[in-house]
């Protein structure tokens, strides 16, 4: 029986019950109110309030420009159209590494004036502090490992993470760690399949994978590639499940087609 289909609310406790259960999790990324109604209407398990808005809706080459008071923004957005999916939203670059009274702050910031379930930080041991400190305050914490975009300087490319045994056996202890002190869940990003197979394996709490390969917990994905609304960005990890940026391109062009001949609007659409 499926775990998700039976609750009114998802929950961390419900979405450890599906890892236990062998029944993957879904997540999806949401950043406004009206997509985040379609997600939870169609039955989406986590919305992740990524701090991708950054790229998607904002325009920026990376996510470090984005603003804590920005993500509360949009989470503020996304939690007032849910009823029954489990909201997490990303600690943006800044709001939490390397001092962790900023980083409770920022956490408790943004579970009070967002609404929000939980909160999502990338890293393993080297943030251990911040994340001892949030989860003492009783706030949830997503763990994210492999791919850290907010690193992305220190690495300088998007390129698979930990294929090398050193960073590998790394990333595999970080797991464990970040499941030790009390994490509700992982995300692997950009990892080996096989590592991912051994670290979801070795680990309690579920892992949500993007482009990890199919032995993870759950999957995630930007919302925006996944409906096609992105054109640019194409990585082998990602399946398009529609391709709207072209629809909306032709149903506006033929909105623009019927205002200029004078056809929109018609008798009947106006009073």
């Amino acid at each position: 029986m499926s775990v998700h289909k039976e609750v009114k609310r998802i929950t961390t406790h419900v979405i450890q019950a599906m890892k236990t259960n062998g029944e993957k999790i879904t997540m999806l990324t949401g950043y406004d109110f009206s997509m985040a109604k379609i997600l939870d209407e169609a039955g989406i398990d986590i919305i992740l309030v990524g701090d991708s808005a950054s790229n998607v809706m904002a325009g920026h080459e990376t996510t470090l420009p984005i603003t804590l008071d920005q993500m509360i923004y949009h989470a503020q957005s996304v939690v007032r159209a849910i009823k029954r999916t489990f909201v997490v939203v990303d600690m943006p670059f800044g709001s939490y590494q390397g001092n962790s009274t900023l980083a409770l702050k920022s956490a408790i910031r943004i579970m009070k004036e967002s609404g929000a379930h939980a909160i999502k930080m990338e890293g393993g041991s080297e943030i251990e502090e911040s994340i001892k400190r949030i989860l003492s305050a009783g706030i949830p914490v997503m763990g994210h490992l492999g791919l850290t975009p907010q690193s992305i300087y220190k690495f300088g490319t998007y390129t698979v993470r930990a294929k090398e045994e050193l960073e590998a056996n790394k990333l595999l202890e970080d797991a464990k760690f970040l499941d030790q002190i009390g994490c509700f869940s992982l995300v692997l990003e950009k990892i080996p399949s096989s590592l991912a197979k051994v670290v979801s394996e070795s680990i309690e709490i579920p892992t949500i994978g993007i482009g990890a390969g199919p032995h993870t917990d759950g999957q995630v994905l930007v919302t925006h590639d996944l409906l096609g609304i992105t054109k640019d960005f194409q990585p082998r990890f990602l399946r398009r499940y529609m391709n709207l940026f072209d629809d909306i391109k032709v149903a506006v062009e033929s909105y623009i087609g019927d205002v200029k001949s004078n056809s929109f609007p018609t008798d009947k659409e106006s009073y």
